[in-house]
């Protein structure tokens, strides 16, 4: 065949869009010029309100966070983010996306599970001060439910950790403390994202001090007879911290000491009065190390928090009906 007879090569047809998820065929692709990569970002942007922060949670340099959601916005011909001083904040346009990311990102997960066959696990989160004392239960009826679903375990001592994990989607739900009708009644910022909670059970929690405390013996004791004393604490972001500012607003001076088990230490030797879960210390009290002050504190709720837009997931599901049994 000459070279004059041969028939010139056709181009190769455009990848076509997945009709369950609009995703191209190529690598990563999803809808026109979006990928999942950007999409993780955007996501992982408003979970955690600047830029800085997202960067530390993906292990990527601020610069390139930056430029993936330029990216997004450019091949949208919109912008998503307002930016200013305190952070990036949301446009209308960014709100719509917001909620289609969720969903893209979800699906593009479930396909990849089914796919490869991955044998599925729930990602819960869970407070530290819980993790010990609650999830076992959880896991217990979950694996009476579904002997063969998976369950990965992670504890962190920062509530705010584990909502923007919960939120960004890393985590399908988290076990914290909380109180009121909604996520953060209890003083703490709740995530841009929709979420929704089941309150579990109360956790009671219990002012302690040394034995031979002044207001041991007390048959009541209110927030006005602890002025001056110290109130020993965690870090601001602490429930039980959280806790005390209702209860004692500025009567009681704060003293800085570490975990639970360390306020309920010091509070023995005497160091203070400390505010605490009382299952943490109950056989303390009962041993009488620790006195147990006759305080009225409203107990805190365990509370399991997932994204209202995952709830649809059927392991998901049965991840809830487990906790609430």
């Amino acid at each position: 065949m000459t070279a004059q007879s041969r028939k010139p090569r056709r181009p190769a047809p455009p990848a076509a869009p997945h009709a369950a998820f609009g995703i191209a065929e190529r690598p990563a692709r999803v809808g026109t010029g979006m990928d999942l990569r950007q999409l993780r970002t955007f996501e992982a942007v408003i979970a955690h309100r600047t830029v800085t922060a997202a960067a530390d949670a993906l292990d990527l340099a601020p610069s390139s966070v930056s430029e993936q959601v330029r990216a997004l916005e450019g091949s949208l011909g919109v912008a998503l983010f307002e930016r200013g001083p305190k952070g990036m904040r949301l446009t209308a346009a960014g709100e719509r996306m917001h909620a289609w990311a969720g969903r893209l990102l979800q699906q593009a997960e479930q396909a990849r599970r089914e796919v490869t066959e991955e044998r599925p696990a729930l990602r819960l989160g869970a407070l530290e001060t819980i993790a010990a004392t609650h999830v076992p239960g959880v896991l217990a009826r979950l694996a009476e439910r579904r002997p063969g679903l998976r369950v990965d375990v992670r504890s962190d001592a920062a509530r705010d950790q584990l909502l923007a994990a919960v939120a960004a989607g890393d985590l399908d739900a988290a076990l914290l403390l909380d109180t009121g009708d909604a996520v953060g009644g209890l003083g703490f910022p709740a995530p841009a994202a929709p979420l929704d909670h089941v309150d579990l059970a109360d956790v009671p929690l219990a002012l302690i001090a040394a034995p031979g405390h002044r207001l041991a013996a007390s048959a009541r004791v209110g927030p006005a007879d602890l002025r001056d004393e110290k109130l020993l604490v965690n870090v601001p972001a602490c429930s039980f911290w959280l806790a005390g500012e209702r209860l004692f607003g500025d009567a009681v001076e704060r003293v800085g000491a570490g975990s639970v088990t360390v306020m309920a230490a010091w509070a023995e030797r005497g160091l203070g009065v400390a505010l605490v879960p009382e299952f943490a210390v109950r056989d303390r009290i009962a041993a009488g190390t620790l006195a147990r002050l006759a305080l009225d504190a409203p107990a805190l709720r365990l509370r399991l928090v997932w994204r209202a837009d995952r709830e649809a997931l059927p392991d998901l599901r049965e991840m809830l009906y487990a906790a609430g049994a």
